[in-house]
C-alpha cells in the first residue's frame, strides 16, 4: 500500500511539475529578443518567407520582444548553417532559416560542412515546394528536350544549394548540357543575372518564389518553365514534366528521390543542438501557430507566397529517412552533387 500511495504522488507530483517547467520556460523569454539567422541575401524566397515568419512568430511567444532577421548569406547557406551548429548560443534565443538543401549536405558532399544535420532541433517548414528549372526568352531552350540538345549556362549560389545541386543531377541523369556558373550571393541576384544576360537561367527555384516574385516574367514569357523538381507536380504546372518521370531505370529514380526528398522541407527553420528540450517545444509550437494565424495567412496570401506546412517533428523524420538511403545510392548521388 505505501508503495502505491508513493507512486500515486510521484504521478501527481509529475503531472504538477510539467505545467510549472512549461512555465519556467516560457518565461525564460520574457523581455528578450531571439535572432533568426537567414542563409541568404535580402529580397530572395528565403529572405521574403523568413522575415515574414519573423514578424509573426514573436506574437506566438509570450513575454518575447522581437524576433530579428539577420542575413548570413555564402555557399549556399552553409555559412550560417555552420555557424549556428558551432558558435549560436544554445539557449534558444537564435534559430536559423537554411536552404532546404543544407541538411543533406554532409551525407551526399561533406565538403566545408562542420555540423550534424540530425542533430539540429528543425523547428518545421513553411512549405512544401515543388521547384522548377527555367530558361530565359532568348535562351533558345523552352522545354527539358531542348536542354538536352543546347548548352544553358545557369547561375547558382554556392555550396548545398538546389541552384548547384540539381543541375548537376539533371546533367548526369536527365542528359540536360547545363553549365553551372557560381558563387551568387542568393536567388534574387541570379534573377539580375539572368535580365542583364551573364546568365541564360535558373534551375532550383521554387515555384512559390517565382509566383511571388517574378509573376510578371511568367506573364510576359520571359522565361520558359522546363521541368518541375519535387516528389509530385505542383496544380499551377499540369503540362511541364516531373523529374522522376524522366529516371529510364530504378537506379535513376532512387538517385532523384534522394535529391528531391528536400522539397517536403521547402523553406525550413532550425535551432542549434542542445537547445533545452521546454524551450524547444515553445519554438515548435510558435512556428506551428504562426502557419495557422489569420494575420500571417493575410500577408501571404496578399505576397502570393504559398504555405503548406511540415512540422517540425515531420521534417525530423525527413532528415532521419535521408540518412537510412541505401550506402551505394547515397555514394553515387554524392558524386554528382559534389
Amino acid at each position: 500500500m505505501r508503495h502505491h500511495a508513493w507512486t500515486g504522488a510521484a504521478i501527481v507530483a509529475l503531472w504538477a511539475a510539467a505545467p510549472a517547467m512549461a512555465q519556467q520556460a516560457s518565461s525564460f523569454y520574457e523581455g528578450k529578443n531571439i535572432n533568426m539567422y537567414i542563409g541568404y541575401s535580402a529580397g530572395g524566397g528565403y529572405d521574403v518567407y523568413a522575415r515574414m515568419i519573423a514578424r509573426h512568430m514573436a506574437r506566438h511567444i509570450p513575454g518575447l520582444g522581437e524576433i530579428i532577421p539577420n542575413n548570413m548569406p555564402g555557399a549556399g547557406s552553409l555559412r550560417m548553417t555552420n555557424w549556428l551548429y558551432n558558435v549560436a548560443p544554445k539557449d534558444g534565443t537564435a534559430f536559423g532559416a537554411p536552404g532546404r538543401g543544407a541538411a543533406f549536405e554532409p551525407l551526399l558532399v561533406g565538403k566545408d560542412t562542420q555540423f550534424d544535420s540530425s542533430k539540429f532541433n528543425w523547428l518545421g517548414s513553411a512549405n512544401n515546394e515543388v521547384s522548377v528549372c527555367v530558361a530565359w526568352e532568348n535562351s533558345g531552350v523552352k522545354t527539358i528536350e531542348d536542354a538536352k540538345k543546347k548548352e544553358l549556362v545557369v547561375g547558382g549560389t554556392g555550396g548545398s544549394a538546389d541552384t548547384d545541386q540539381f543541375p548537376k543531377v539533371l546533367n548526369e541523369v536527365v542528359g540536360t548540357k547545363m553549365k553551372l556558373i557560381t558563387g551568387y550571393p542568393g536567388g534574387n541576384d541570379i534573377n539580375l543575372a539572368m535580365e542583364r544576360g551573364e546568365v541564360q537561367g535558373r534551375c532550383g527555384w521554387s515555384w512559390s518564389s517565382v509566383i511571388s516574385t517574378r509573376a510578371n516574367w511568367l506573364k510576359e514569357g520571359k522565361i520558359n518553365v522546363l521541368v518541375q523538381l519535387s516528389m509530385k507536380k505542383h496544380e499551377d504546372l499540369p503540362k511541364v514534366p516531373l523529374v522522376l518521370d524522366l529516371a529510364s531505370n530504378e537506379e535513376e529514380r532512387q538517385i532523384l528521390r534522394l535529391v528531391f526528398a528536400r522539397q517536403a522541407m521547402g523553406r525550413p527553420f532550425m535551432a542549434p543542438p542542445d537547445v533545452p528540450a521546454d524551450r524547444v517545444r515553445i519554438l515548435r509550437d510558435a512556428f506551428m501557430a504562426t502557419m495557422k494565424d489569420k494575420q500571417f495567412l493575410a500577408e501571404a496570401n496578399k505576397a502570393i507566397l504559398e504555405i503548406d506546412p511540415v512540422s517540425g517533428e515531420e521534417v525530423q523524420d525527413i532528415v532521419k529517412e535521408a540518412y537510412e538511403t541505401p550506402k551505394a545510392v547515397v555514394q553515387r548521388t554524392g558524386e554528382i552533387v559534389k
